[in-house]
């Protein structure tokens, strides 16, 4: 397929990315700043470090299958607006709808505004800067980023694809120093025995550091041979973001020790610290601005995708539908996105919407893994047509359903207030769709 051919569903854009591009998307959606932070809070959960290494190849494992359903579903349907595609034909617009909701309002747009201030933050450490307000530069990165992806998938993914090998690089030096360099004393006693509740408990964060593959499917529309190349790209991705986070763990578990872990504010900053003093930590502080800054980039890219899909149907502004004559890209829905995603990173409210967000964020994602049990009972003709089929269907996905049941109790359970306010969000798009499909009439 050429790559000027244009998508029937999304008139305009360009089949443009191969696989190693895809597969950057899929890794830098992933990695932002959990795997130089989270490691910490898993090691106070865990008693031994053979455990917590454990907790993150189960998590990858996890990660791994829910990324293999959305491989099948971007094989099935390989046109922008990934999940949302997929729920508009299988439950009807309105749950579309929703779902599109919860990213624009809080998961995407509130996850642009976080990260953009992480971003700043470590930028500010790599450089021995303090910076009081990080609001303004947090912003600023946001218009930049846009700026870039004004000129389309192409400017988009070239920036992506550097930020994404110099995360990995990043990775890279902090494993090897680990490896390397390590020293950990040995533990003054013996593990304590295996307590599964707590070993439970642990794998909360790991799952929620794997997420993020599903940026791919939000561009299926602009990947050359998608039924081929989408899933390939989920596959090759999440294998190489599962064989990094665990190696780091075992860089941690190395220089700090799994108690040392378990008591470190910044692991990555304290191997580093440990191994070069002062300059490492700033090295891996720049590391970690760069990985941040890769998924800021890949979060602008997939969600305004999104929004141009569903301005296309009717429910979000119209002029959002429009493509850049030249350079194909959603420009107006991207100004959209990044002009909310400013004024949460101003008003600081993108931290309490983010834990709002929770709830609504893995329902989502198990939602859009639901419709292929429709797609496999209603859409048999597509099968002539697949390249990529989940391996031991049904049992993967409903492993991965019963998952995100667990996750989605535990949250329920752990934070009612924050649960019941993400219900409200997402019920809220309910009177909205309304509004938007009287006014499309």
């Amino acid at each position: 397929m050429s790559d000027e051919t244009v998508t029937a569903s999304a008139p305009g854009y360009l089949r443009r990315l191969g696989v190693w591009d895809a597969s950057m998307i899929v890794v830098g959606g992933v990695i932002g700043s959990g795997i130089f932070r989270v490691p910490a809070a898993v090691a106070k959960q865990t008693g031994s470090g053979s455990e917590q290494l454990i907790a993150w190849v189960i998590g990858g494992v996890i990660a791994l299958i829910g990324a293999l359903s959305y491989a099948e579903l971007g094989a099935r349907r390989p046109n922008a607006g990934g999940g949302y595609v997929y729920l508009r034909e299988a439950f009807g617009l309105i749950v579309a709808f929703v779902y599109g909701w919860n990213l624009l309002i809080v998961n995407h747009s509130g996850a642009i505004a976080a990260v953009s201030t992480v971003f700043v933050e470590y930028l500010g450490a790599a450089l021995g800067l303090k910076i009081a307000n990080p609001a303004p530069w947090a912003v600023g990165t946001i218009v930049f980023l846009t700026g870039i992806n004004w000129f389309g998938i192409r400017a988009g993914s070239w920036l992506q694809n550097v930020l994404t090998v110099l995360k990995l690089l990043a990775l890279a030096i902090l494993i090897a120093v680990g490896l390397s360099f390590g020293g950990a004393p040995a533990p003054a006693a013996p593990p304590p025995s295996f307590q599964p509740f707590t070993f439970i408990g642990a794998l909360m964060p790991v799952l929620f550091s794997y997420g993020g593959w599903y940026y791919v499917n939000d561009i299926a529309g602009e990947i050359k041979d998608p039924r081929r190349n989408l899933p390939r790209s989920l596959l090759l991705g999440m294998l190489l973001v599962a064989t990094c986070y665990v190696l780091a763990n075992a860089a941690y578990l190395a220089v700090l020790g799994h108690a040392g872990l378990a008591a470190s504010a910044a692991p990555a900053a304290d191997v580093m610290r440990a191994v070069f003093g002062e300059p490492g930590a700033r090295l891996i502080a720049l590391g970690i601005a760069i990985s941040t800054l890769g998924f800021v980039n890949i979060s602008l890219i997939g969600a305004a995708r999104v929004f141009q899909v569903m301005a296309s149907d009717g429910v979000f502004f119209r002029s959002a539908s429009a493509l850049h004559p030249r350079w194909h890209s959603p420009n107006v829905a991207l100004l959209m996105l990044a002009a909310w995603a400013c004024v949460l990173a101003l008003t600081g409210t993108f931290e309490q919407l983010l834990n709002y967000s929770t709830v609504g964020d893995w329902i989502g994602i198990a939602a859009v893994i639901a419709t292929l049990f429709w797609y496999r009972r209603a859409r048999t003709d597509d099968a002539a047509a697949l390249t990529f089929r989940v391996p031991m269907y049904p049992l993967l996905p409903i492993l991965f359903l019963v998952v995100v049941a667990w996750v989605v109790a535990t949250t329920v359970w752990e934070s009612p207030r924050d649960a019941g306010m993400g219900v409200l969000i997402t019920l809220a798009g309910i009177p909205v769709y309304w509004y938007w499909t009287r006014r499309r009439k």
